[in-house]
């Protein structure tokens, strides 16, 4: 069969597809995996066959928009209102779905009309793969990244992206598929009624050379700091990883700093024991520590549970919260919001959640053992062969 996977130009979400875009692969399906323009080099990099459908879109912008407000954060300019979107209604992150399902649509419908794929598999923001897959009578596929964060704005969606559906004469489509794939642990995803296909969650941060972290020395802790791609694509002053990895730095703790080459001009004032690691894909640097501090982003989130690394969160957005929640709710972690994310603070939670018996690292290692357990990409093809239109 043909699967054509697609995601808007945003490498983390990217990157939550590729383990089952490799799983069919391997299982013998073509495969080709589509996003904007701006998505070209990730999509290379992951050595799959891929294509640019539509158009850029300044989604930079827009997610700028909902930055959680805080009293010594960065001024972002002018905001957009609160209900800002196509029609009015509802929450502003529906502003972003309907930029990029309008930018995307029309060249996904084109390249399904053309490739005639079997099955449309898509990240969950990516509003253009079930419109595609309605517009051509194919089944779609929903792949989370993380905690799912549109359950509750999907009775809204059909009626946002009516006049999208309307120029493919879609009179009906359901904006979370026909089944949607979950590599949630049991017991950190927010349950609900839509039919949902666990998997094991297979760590892909993004193609990297291998790296492999020296052990730590004996008596020494290791903390991965890291703050994803998005903070400092959204405004230098949202960039905390500096920050953070000078205030967990001690005599008796490693600290490994996982920047871009692009974020390195963001670095200033590091002790000297700070080891800055770039363009290392996170996978390879988070086994073997014992405390990752980060912003919250669901791939680091998960990344670091499969490891059994417990976290110290800070999240500036919505979805960051979310996930951040989910992880203080299953005890695998602390968070702070980032006016109380003061130095002072950062290194005493750090200090708790890096003692030998704290609950916080039992319950990271439970995650581990619960997402080594579920099924792998490969193990379920198969259910996704046969998924009904």
């Amino acid at each position: 069969m043909r699967v054509l996977f697609t995601t808007w130009a945003w490498p983390s979400h990217l990157y939550a597809l590729v383990p089952l875009a490799w799983a069919m692969r391997s299982a013998g399906h073509e495969v080709l995996v589509t996003s904007q323009p701006e998505l070209t080099g990730e999509m290379r990099r992951t050595g799959l066959p891929f294509r640019a459908a539509g158009r850029d879109v300044d989604a930079a912008e827009l997610v700028r928009g909902y930055v959680l407000p805080s009293s010594d954060g960065p001024d972002l300019g002018e905001r957009a209102p609160a209900g800002a979107t196509p029609n009015g209604r509802g929450p502003r992150a529906l502003q972003m779905f309907h930029a990029h399902a309008d930018a995307m649509t029309d060249d996904l419908v084109d390249l399904a009309r053309e490739w005639r794929p079997d099955l449309i598999v898509y990240e969950p923001t990516t509003l253009a793969g079930p419109l595609a897959a309605a517009a051509v009578g194919v089944p779609a596929v929903r792949v989370l990244f993380g905690t799912d964060l549109m359950v509750r704005a999907a009775p809204m969606l059909p009626q946002v992206l009516a006049p999208v559906a309307r120029r493919h004469g879609i009179a009906d489509f359901d904006p979370l598929g026909a089944v949607t794939v979950d590599p949630c642990p049991p017991g950190f995803q927010v349950p609900d009624d839509h039919p949902r296909r666990t998997v094991r969650y297979v760590p892909y941060n993004g193609a990297g050379a291998a790296h492999a972290a020296p052990a730590a020395p004996a008596g020494t802790r290791r903390v991965v700091v890291t703050w994803g791609h998005t903070m400092a694509k959204l405004h230098p002053g949202l960039f905390l990883a500096g920050r953070a990895a000078a205030a967990v730095h001690d005599a008796d703790t490693e600290v490994v700093l996982a920047v871009s080459a692009a974020q390195l001009p963001l670095l200033d004032g590091l002790p000297a024991g700070v080891r800055v690691v770039t363009d290392t894909p996170l996978h390879q640097l988070v086994p073997g520590a014992d405390l990752v501090v980060a912003h919250g982003g669901a791939g680091t989130v998960l990344t670091a549970l499969d490891a059994g690394v417990p976290l110290l969160l800070v999240p500036q957005l919505p979805d960051h919260s979310r996930h951040t929640g989910r992880v203080v709710a299953t005890g695998a972690g602390e968070s702070l919001k980032r006016d109380e994310a003061s130095p002072h603070r950062l290194r005493e939670l750090a200090h708790t959640l890096l003692a030998p018996g704290a609950p916080q690292r039992a319950a990271a290692r439970r995650l581990r053992e619960l997402i080594h357990a579920q099924p792998t990409p490969s193990d379920i093809v198969r259910d996704l062969e046969k998924v009904p239109v």
